[in-house]
């Protein structure tokens, strides 16, 4: 027997560490990492341990003789990954990496962010000695994208924030919630209180798609939907008109196929999510019966993960739809080497044999499309869609290009996930071009290929770019945590700086509401409470003031002070 890493793997590579035999990759150390969808056990040097199993930290390991359904295709998954990448190349055993010492008096760090690629860093930080660490939050809640972009229906993958409980629970954490840096602190005042900064603020903004007709009512940023059925305070009171038959997606990453299950799941299943009220209510009320997925590139170079491409086609009430004319003709599908991409191939094939069932919902992929504009004397009506072909573009990966042939896509709804860029934080550099603060390896530099600024360091999306996943921002974290504490020992960050009471006394005067753990802790456990009375996992609040509610009333419940 082995064991099978399968969907739910969120890439932290906890598992990686844990092997005795070394037999789970790509490792953070390997060039694969960047790229992978998901970490892979071989099969053949697995000695049926079980310490993966207890590492993950989202139980997303499995004896292959215990698969079933859908995920019984992962053993062949994980089969394949080592017919790419034999275990012989380059194989040995982990070396244990020690901890760094800082015997320097006590570092102080500030992190801005509190989603996953700053709790990671949080935690790389703690496991030294002597370091305190001050996290500052804009919203009344932690966690980032777990909790405001992880669809509901993968509860699964939010169960990373029990490590990240763990973190926020260490003597040496503290959170600042409801503050929000460049509005109630500045970025000189973080430095006057601290050795460093870690900015891991990720990359809120989506990209446009530059059409005419894209602002029409009707368009809208799937950030926003994802925020809306979340409950992300910025984004609850936004309306989406679901009154028709046809909604479009332009884009096929991992949040397209999010936005496109939720709009075609049953409510009923939703209901036991913890899918924000009102995005529940209005997806009851909902006509939509078709979602339209339009990717510029063709099937092999599809933006999914292999897992949440499969997933799909386990959806009840709900039909994968996808012409085979058109993967018949996209010459990237035949003989493509990259066994991952072939395996998308294959996925795509078999759903396009696949018969459809009078009444069922459509998810409907068009490869190798591209919206050329949007229509409506009022509202969004229609779009103008061009057929691409695939040549060679400049690094030798194929680029799209419009052939000319167009159609016409009557629509309700428009929803744009092609991508996401950070936006500037005040004081600090910012690289318009890529969109990310400009840095070497997580030290900031005052311009793209320009000089370190001493104590500024960054992490995650805001570092790196929108790639990878969840677990993916844990390597990230050491390589910058590493660096920071390196300048440390070497004296680049020795000086004096403001204690931890003078902080608190800074934003008490600054932001008399904000909260600390105890305060997210009261707020938690009233969501919690909420959502027992109805059978859910919780029913959040979506509104700063009834976050903040809610940690008053709530404030005096037994629960620790950090």
């Amino acid at each position: 027997m082995a064991y099978v890493i399968t969907q739910a793997c969120c890439n932290d590579a906890s598992c990686v560490a844990s092997c005795p035999v070394n037999c789970i990759h790509p490792t953070p150390d390997e060039p694969q990492f960047a790229t992978t969808e998901q970490l892979y056990i071989e099969p053949d040097t697995c000695i049926d341990c079980g310490a993966c199993v207890d590492a993950c930290p989202v139980a997303a390991i499995f004896p292959d003789d215990q698969l079933s359904g859908p995920d019984a295709r992962y053993a062949q998954i994980n089969a394949n990954y080592y017919d790419r990448h034999p275990m012989w190349e380059g194989w040995a055993p982990l070396a244990p990496k020690e901890a760094k010492r800082v015997d320097l008096g006590t570092l102080r760090v500030a992190i801005v962010g509190a989603g996953p690629a700053a709790c990671y860093a949080a935690d790389e930080l703690l496991a030294h000695s002597d370091v305190e660490v001050e996290v500052f939050e804009k919203l009344p809640t932690p966690w980032g994208l777990v909790r405001a972009g992880v669809a509901p229906d993968h509860p699964g993958t939010k169960v990373i924030t029990d490590a990240f409980e763990w973190t926020a629970g260490k003597d040496g954490f503290r959170f600042h919630l409801g503050v929000e840096v460049g509005t109630d602190l500045t970025h000189r005042e973080l430095l006057d209180h601290h050795h460093a900064v870690i900015y891991a603020v990720g990359a809120p903004h989506d990209r446009s798609l530059g059409i005419d007709g894209e602002d029409l009512p009707g368009s809208h940023a799937a950030t926003e939907f994802v925020g809306w059925y979340n409950g992300h305070p910025d984004h609850a009171h936004h309306d989406f008109d679901l009154s028709g038959e046809r909604a479009v997606i332009v884009g096929n990453g991992n949040v397209a196929l999010d936005v496109a299950r939720i709009l075609t799941m049953n409510p009923d299943e939703l209901a036991r999510t913890d899918i924000a009220d009102h995005a529940l209510d209005a997806l009851r009320r909902s006509n939509i019966r078709e979602v339209v997925l339009l990717g510029r590139r063709g099937a092999a170079q599809a933006a999914y993960s292999t897992p949440e491409f499969l997933a799909l086609g386990d959806l009840d009430g709900v039909d994968v739809v996808i012409d085979p004319a058109e993967l018949d003709a996209d010459p990237s599908c035949a003989g493509e080497p990259d066994p991952q991409a072939a395996f998308k191939v294959q996925l795509a094939r078999e759903y396009s044999s696949r018969a459809t069932t009078p009444g069922n919902k459509r998810i409907v992929f068009r490869y190798l499309a591209s919206p050329t504009a949007a229509h409506g004397p009022g509202r969004l009506e229609s779009l103008t869609v061009v057929r691409n072909d695939l040549v060679a573009g400049p690094n030798g990966t194929p680029a799209a290009r419009p052939t000319g042939d167009t159609e016409t896509l009557p629509a309700g709804l428009l929803l744009r996930s092609i991508g996401y860029r950070g936006r500037p934080v005040p004081g600090v550099p910012f690289d318009e071009r890529r969109g990310v603060v400009p840095n070497d390896h997580g030290r900031v530099l005052d311009g793209p290929g320009g000089a370190v600024i001493d104590g500024v360091y960054v992490t995650g999306w805001i570092k790196r770019g929108p790639s990878g996943v969840i677990g993916t921002n844990k390597a990230c974290a050491r390589e910058t945590v590493t660096r920071l504490l390196d300048d440390f020992q070497n004296e680049r960050l020795v000086r004096t700086v403001v204690d931890r009471a003078a902080l608190a006394a800074l934003l008490d005067r600054r932001v008399p509401g904000h909260l600390d753990g105890r305060g997210w802790r009261a707020i938690d456990a009233a969501e919690r409470a909420r959502g027992a009375a109805a059978g859910r996992p919780r029913v959040k609040f979506t509104a700063v003031d009834e976050m903040l509610a809610a940690a008053r009333v709530r404030h005096r419940l037994p629960l620790f002070t950090r």
